[in-house]
């Protein structure tokens, strides 16, 4: 039986492995190293955050952005933004380095059983473990908007599904939304030779502001701070006090995780998009129809002007929303009685990421209604770590087994019966 298992291998779940290693805790990794910054992600990107703020986390602090760089000379400064490509190589030196290999395994079931949870994978093994830490990154969250989810995904895809945009040479494509993905895989399709534009519900783009240089007057320093998501004292309380947040009421993190640090375009891509992307603004998807081919938009303004738009493909770069609703592989019996963030569909996280569920932990987007948005950013991954392993170092040290909901009661008896290393929870437990 493992002490831990931890699903994802993206920069949450390589920081959490590391530190988990380094604790002396019996440990399992499961998934492809930074899955979705290989995968999901078209190239050319660059790194939107600092590379100072971009490090994955280890306990003794050495395996940095700046470090991987150094050594193979590789210019790292402030104010300049770095390939994504280098950032996602660094993630898998970290993991080859820094903490245990991650077995390149799908996980398909998380179940609970009386000694802690049954963890079952595509390619066929089981593994029985004290506790888990589902850090799943946010392929699982894609959101699209309402209209676009009926078309067939040769009309219709999210921005995470490219990898190659020179497919959409020569052809008409319609980005939807008004955040840092519209923007720059617009930027990018058209300097692939597409006809491409924006659609966006806002009445202006936001682009942020040149970072302030890191050496300023001490005035400066405390009027607008620098942190791991920018400037301003709002965004140093977020990035550097999430557990502040989590104290506040659940309705007030909800509008924080909604709404905090808005769509924005990177000032470094400005110049690039202007002058080769058109845009609608103050325009809502109302309507979106197969047409041929094609696809036909209905787009309404504020004051109620309709327009059509018909093109070749439409791209949602809509973001993620965090739904343990799409979380299939977490069984069923656990997703119905966890106890949620005020009205939303994210779990409600202690100081230590474990869920209402004994010894079941959350990392990466889950969390952020539970502890604001640096959990939608690769800076929170050290505060996450360091929490996570001393919450499972807790739930490892209680003498108490974790109770068994009661919906899956008769599912762990079952697999009781076929698993010889499980024990039928007792009727004590049960009854909790």
């Amino acid at each position: 039986m493992y002490d831990l298992v931890v699903v994802g291998a993206g920069p949450y779940g390589l920081s959490i492995a590391s530190h988990a290693a380094a604790a002396g805790l019996n440990l399992r990794v499961l998934g492809r190293p930074m899955a979705s910054w290989r995968d999901h992600m078209p190239r050319g990107m660059y790194l939107k955050s600092e590379p100072w703020s971009s490090n994955l986390s280890d306990p003794a602090g050495t395996h940095t952005l700046a470090a991987y760089c150094s050594a193979r000379g590789i210019t790292v400064e402030h104010g300049r933004p770095l390939p994504l490509g280098t950032f996602t190589e660094y993630g898998q030196w970290f993991g080859e380095r820094a903490a245990p290999k991650a077995d390149e395994q799908k996980v398909t079931s998380v179940v609970p059983c009386a000694r802690g949870f049954r963890v079952e994978t595509a390619e066929g093994e089981v593994l029985v473990t004290r506790t888990v830490v589902l850090a799943v990154g946010v392929m699982p969250f894609v959101h699209k908007p309402g209209p676009l989810r009926k078309l067939p995904p040769s009309l219709v895809s999210h921005s995470s599904h490219h990898r190659d945009l020179r497919r959409f040479k020569d052809r008409d494509v319609t980005v939807v939304g008004a955040g840092q993905a519209a923007l720059e895989t617009a930027a990018l399709l058209a300097e692939e030779g597409a006809h491409v534009r924006v659609v966006a519900r806002a009445d202006r783009i936001n682009w942020n502001s040149p970072p302030q240089p890191l050496q300023r007057s001490i005035l400066k320093a405390i009027r607008d701070p620098h942190c791991g998501l920018g400037t301003g004292w709002p965004s140093w309380v977020f990035s550097e006090m999430p557990w502040a947040v989590r104290k506040l009421p659940p309705a007030l993190r909800q509008h924080i995780a909604r709404n905090a640090l808005g769509p924005a375009g990177a000032w470094w891509l400005r110049d690039r998009f202007e002058f080769a992307v058109p845009v609608l603004l103050s325009s809502r998807l109302s309507a979106a129809e197969q047409v041929g081919e094609q696809v036909r938009l209905r787009l309404e303004s504020a004051d109620g002007v309709v327009r059509t738009v018909q093109t070749d493909h439409v791209v949602a770069a809509t973001g993620f929303t965090p739904r343990l609703a799409r979380l299939s592989m977490l069984d069923t019996s656990v997703r119905g009685i966890l106890h949620r963030v005020g009205s939303s569909d994210a779990p409600e996280l202690n100081a230590r990421f474990e869920s209402s569920h004994p010894g079941l932990f959350f990392a990466g987007l889950l969390a952020t209604p539970s502890f604001g948005p640096s959990m939608r950013f690769v800076y929170g991954a050290g505060f996450a770590a360091n929490r996570v392993v001393q919450g499972v170092q807790r739930r490892l040290a209680e003498p108490r087994l974790a109770t068994v909901p009661h919906a899956a009661r008769a599912r762990t008896e079952e697999q009781h019966r076929t698993d010889g290393q499980l024990t039928a929870p007792s009727p004590t437990a049960a009854r909790h």
